[in-house]
């Protein structure tokens, strides 16, 4: 098996892979498969090349007929050269099966939670939520929550909320995400790290970031 990493742009450079997204550290994908029989039979048939492969993606099914597959390497927690292999695999088995992929529509989300002292409540959301702590972030074991990370702050923050989200899209539908959440009466608050993130808010001030794999690396 090969654990080479692959990083966001080095993927973004092969070829044959238009169908998947890089987002929070793995590749998606989204398939419409025509009926929720045939998403099942595509399922069963990733399943089996992944079994074949000893190498394993996260799948979701959702009525009528969506196949939603993440793909990271569990050994190393991060994209690399077994997950590419696999994710052509996929994309092959997909177009026998008539499947067609829609990879503006995959997205991840994660909490961010702004303090001064994450040790101090970080066991509070460990408890509450009972996730596993993985390097400082907490994320849910049984692969359904958002993941919660905590943004260290160097003074006390008054005139913002602690909590925002973490919003990760394709990086070519951002720019179109952006404007339809400024049309719906949100505001840019920053957009100095773009395009890393952008910075928005509600009406109220409530904020969220839209984030993209570009010029992280």
């Amino acid at each position: 098996m090969d654990y080479t990493p692959v990083t966001a742009s080095e993927f973004a450079e092969l070829e044959g892979l238009d169908g998947w997204r890089f987002l929070f550290g793995a590749i998606h994908t989204e398939l419409r498969a025509g009926s929720f029989p045939a998403a099942g039979a595509l399922v069963a048939a990733i399943a089996d090349a992944a079994e074949a492969a000893n190498h394993h993606p996260d799948l979701q099914v959702y009525y009528p007929d969506r196949v939603v597959v993440r793909l990271a390497s569990h050994v190393t927690g991060a994209v690399t050269r077994a997950d590419v292999e696999l994710a052509r695999t996929i994309s092959s088995l997909a177009a026998r099966a008539g499947a067609t992929a829609e990879s503006g529509a995959v997205q991840t989300v994660e909490i961010a939670i702004d303090t001064l002292d994450a040790d101090r409540i970080r066991p509070f959301w460990l408890a509450v939520l009972d996730y596993e702590d993985r390097d400082g972030n907490l994320v849910d074991p049984r692969g359904v929550g958002p993941p919660l990370w905590f943004q260290q702050m160097g003074a006390p923050r008054t005139e913002r909320q602690r909590f925002h989200l973490d919003i990760s899209v394709p990086h070519d539908v951002a720019e179109a995400r952006i404007e339809a959440a400024l049309a719906a009466g949100g505001r840019l608050v920053t957009d100095e790290f773009a395009r890393a993130w952008w910075v928005l808010a509600d009406a109220d001030g409530n904020e969220a970031c839209i984030c993209t794999w570009q010029d992280r690396d």
